[in-house]
């Protein structure tokens, strides 16, 4: 663990290498783009000798996809209480989303002249649901259950081969996911960008994953939609003299524990005396948890604690950083909130942890990391709509506009542009 004091000698430089962070290394895209190469030029071919490549599974093109009846099947088994969460999450999730959905409208902004906007959900997407180290339930309805509440006709769900947790296959089920391809990393994301000889092409791809996945989203975006391009986990807290020490350490390493190993959990403090009182916390605490290795190695490289003086720098600090996840726990939590200017997601209070984000609280966790949150927002109902502008004129209106539309053609040149408007009103 860093400790830092804002304004001391070296201070800049030590904070330097925090706010840099990239979203993958140069070595990642490198490799994505070879593999994503192979499966343009070789379809099934390439996505089955990467399977058994990356997954160390041999699948012929037919056994791509799971048939939704074996995952109903693998569903039956899960208890009713995780059955019940799951659907309580969704059932909240979707409430956000819908609340959230664009809506279709057009209005006379001057005479003559109505102004509008369209919005049709997509109708096929991909979300990709990482494999790996824990079966993220999570991502299936933070994903999947928005598309579906978007309205969204076919979800296509791309999982590494053997991640069928009965848990994983039941939000499938619950979320509205209407293909499932036990496909995996980057040659997943690809054969759902650009298509195989068994596998349609998709619109957009949404979801998170590990470093070469996001570098593949990257490299295929334009071909296909991508949400954004998110790197490892990050938690930054700002805390006051008010916060409980306890509740601090336990939502720093509730991102430590990811996998990665890359992680970053960050405390931002205006009280010295909390510093130390959540690093011995968080020593504590740690020693009761099941993923000491991962989380020894963000001890070790990625967790900063940073003295400042006042709420205002804490603020400064926290935007500069622009933080996948950004709780504040002092007293008045909503006075630092309108100080931030970039946060993928911000919770207020102690009593809101950043879980309640990653679980249930209704808000997509899938959310910009890397300081990406001063570019992009997270995944969103809108992120599963086409937008479409309206427009309409009237004659009399036309004939206002007319003068603009051919000096406009005549200042760029572009004199079809001009006629297209002065033909109109010139009888």
């Amino acid at each position: 663990m860093y400790k830092l004091v804002y304004g001391s000698a070296g201070f800049d430089a030590a904070v330097k290498a925090l706010y840099e962070r990239p979203a993958f290394p140069p070595e990642a895209e490198e490799s994505a783009r070879k593999i994503i190469a192979g499966v343009r030029e070789r379809g099934d071919e390439a996505v089955a000798e990467y399977a058994e490549k990356f997954d160390h599974v041999k699948l012929h093109p037919s056994e791509f996809q799971l048939p939704l009846s074996e995952a109903r099947k693998i569903a039956a088994k899960l208890p009713a209480g995780d059955k019940l969460a799951i659907r309580r999450a969704l059932e909240q999730i979707q409430q956000f989303a819908k609340l959230t959905k664009p809506r279709n409208w057009m209005m006379g902004v001057r005479s003559g002249v109505k102004v509008g906007e369209k919005f049709t959900p997509m109708e096929r997407v991909g979300v990709y649901i990482p494999g790996g180290t824990a079966p993220l339930v999570s991502t299936v309805l933070h994903t999947a259950g928005i598309a579906s509440a978007a309205g969204v006709k076919e979800i296509v769900a791309i999982t590494p081969p053997g991640n069928t947790h009965p848990a994983v296959m039941y939000a499938m089920l619950q979320a509205g996911v209407t293909e499932i391809w036990r496909l995996g990393g980057v040659y997943g994301v690809a054969a759902l960008a650009v298509g195989t000889q068994s596998i349609r092409k998709v619109e957009k791809i949404c979801g998170p994953g590990n470093a070469y996945v996001t570098a593949a989203k990257k490299l295929l975006y334009g071909e296909v939609g991508i949400d954004l391009v998110a790197g490892p986990s990050e938690i930054l807290v700002i805390a006051d003299k008010s916060a409980d020490p306890e509740f601090v350490a336990a939502d720093l390493l509730s991102q430590a524990e990811h996998g990665s190993g890359l992680e970053q959990a960050v405390l931002v403090s205006t009280d010295r005396a909390m510093i130390g009182k959540v690093e011995r916390a968080v020593l504590r605490q740690r020693d009761t948890l099941k993923r000491q290795a991962t989380i020894d190695k963000v001890l070790a490289n990625g967790v900063f604690l940073i003295e400042v003086p006042d709420e205002e720098i804490a603020a400064k600090v926290a935007s500069s950083y622009a933080p996948e996840h950004l709780e504040i726990q002092t007293e008045n939590p909503e006075r630092v909130a309108k100080m931030i200017t970039a946060a993928g997601a911000i919770f207020l209070g102690k009593w809101t942890p950043e879980s309640c984000g990653d679980f249930c609280a209704g808000p997509s966790h899938v959310l910009p990391t890397a300081g990406s949150a001063k570019k992009f927002n997270g995944l969103e109902t809108v992120s599963f709509f086409r937008r479409t502008s309206l427009v309409k004129y009237s004659q009399a209106a036309l004939k206002r506009d007319a003068d603009i539309i051919a000096r406009f053609g005549a200042m760029e040149q572009l004199d079809a542009h001009g006629r297209a408007g002065t033909i109109r009103v010139e009888k």
